[in-house]
């Protein structure tokens, strides 16, 4: 055997132990009031286990797989011995050791066969998973019937028809997508959902804001749509909800700018100084309206979302872009090759992440930076004025004044700064 070989093989086993020494320390400060000889296993054992897995899963490799299922047997048979000799002592039903005690074999053997990022990756999780036992306990009795309906739900619609949905244009021009048109379904349920819990946790003021910064990651129409709806239904959030669509809308310049310049970096600098205008004037606003709302010390407590997942409004948002996207197909095709300008205003209706890929591309090509970023930017001033009007339209005067008008500004500061090609 070479040196190489040997090298691997501790490698290996020394990865095995360190899953077993890392579970083995969450269970053993657990139960370290427990007297010595009562637990099912201990810090010792848990990293004998994981050790133990690693050599089974080596022996394997060259005696075969019986070996390992075997061994697998073995532990699971002594465990379960101990486990029900415990019960009878202590009547302690609980099978959180027993579980953990096979999983950190498995884990064991799993880097014995050289997956070691897959089992540390797992060991870390399981470990997270003993160690939250109290705050995972106490969410899930805090947890209501409606919410954990929008959980099953949401797993529904996104791991289960998701993955079904043919990933391929239909219709006229190819312009209708299931895929794409069912995960901007699932994309404005899950910030709907996300909503819900963080103001749920955080409150209402702080929950918003968090929710529109990761929305604004995400899709910031969609979580115009979703908090303007909200609004709606509870216009005395309007202030607050406003606050969250800003955030989002600014965040969106920052995420156009990183998008861009990742496929091309010669789109930062004529591009850096526009975005940098339109988000600093909305993240301004927002920190304006956020300072406004602490000052008037609202006392309601009441969330805007009444419910954690609304699917019939997530699925009209679905209805709505497949005809936005089909309308802007048809003015490419109607109109020609009339101008990259054009195309970007007609794109920025929908979204504004499919031109800015597409220019982002085209410049490093035939297309000079400048004019991609201008395109760009026309894209994003159309988007704001789409968010605008759809706080206004369905949130009411309230939320669209707040939200309208410094997205209207920055749009014009934002079209102002960008260098015109000639």
């Amino acid at each position: 055997m070479q040196f190489a070989d040997i090298q691997n093989i501790f490698f290996l086993l020394g990865t095995s132990l360190a899953v077993g020494l890392l579970i083995g320390l969450e269970r053993g400060w657990e139960k370290r009031e427990d007297i010595e000889g009562s637990r099912v296993a201990g810090f010792r054992t848990f990293a004998l286990l994981g050790l133990f897995g690693g050599v089974s899963a080596l022996l394997a490799e060259h005696l075969g797989a019986l070996v390992l299922g075997l061994a697998f047997v073995a532990v699971a048979a002594g465990v379960t011995a101990a486990y029900v000799v415990n019960v009878q002592r202590t009547n302690d039903a609980s099978i959180t050791s027993l579980v953990a005690s096979l999983l950190t074999f498995a884990l064991g053997a799993v880097a014995g066969l050289g997956e070691v990022e897959i089992a540390v990756a797992f060991a870390v999780v399981s470990t997270l998973l003993l160690g939250f036992k109290p705050q995972l306990h106490h969410w899930v009795s805090a947890l209501e019937g409606k919410e954990l309906r929008a959980v099953l739900q949401l797993s529904l619609i996104s791991l289960v028809l998701l993955p079904l949905l043919p990933n391929q244009g239909y219709g006229p021009w190819q312009a209708l997508n299931p895929y794409e048109i069912w995960w901007m379904v699932v994309l404005i349920a899950g910030i709907s959902f996300v909503g819900y819990f963080a103001i749920k946790i955080a409150g209402t003021r702080k929950g918003i804001l968090y929710t529109g910064l990761f929305g604004g990651l995400a899709s910031s129409t969609a979580l115009t749509l979703d908090f303007a709806r909200a609004a709606r239904y509870e216009p005395a959030s309007a202030p607050l909800l406003a606050i969250g669509v800003l955030i989002a809308c600014a965040t969106m310049y920052l995420r156009m700018l990183l998008v861009a310049v990742l496929i091309n970096a010669q789109m930062l600098q004529p591009m850096l100084i526009p975005v940098a205008v339109m988000a600093a004037i909305v993240y301004a606003t927002a920190l304006c309206y956020w300072w406004r709302s602490g000052q008037k010390q609202q006392k309601t407590k009441s969330t805007p979302f009444n419910n954690p997942l609304e699917l019939k409004a997530a699925a009209g948002f679905g209805v709505l872009l497949a005809l936005v996207t089909l309308l802007g197909r048809a003015l490419k095709v109607w109109l020609g090759t009339t101008g990259i300008y054009m195309l970007a205003a007609a794109s920025g209706v929908a979204d504004v992440d499919a031109i800015t890929l597409s220019l982002s591309r085209m410049s490093q090509d035939d297309m000079l930076p400048h004019v991609a970023v201008t395109a760009i930017v026309i894209a994003a001033a159309v988007n704001n004025l789409v968010k605008g009007g759809m706080a206004g339209v369905i949130g009411g005067r309230q939320l669209g004044v707040r939200v309208a008008v410094p997205l209207l500004v920055a749009s014009l500061a934002g079209l102002f700064a960008v260098r015109w090609p000639v």
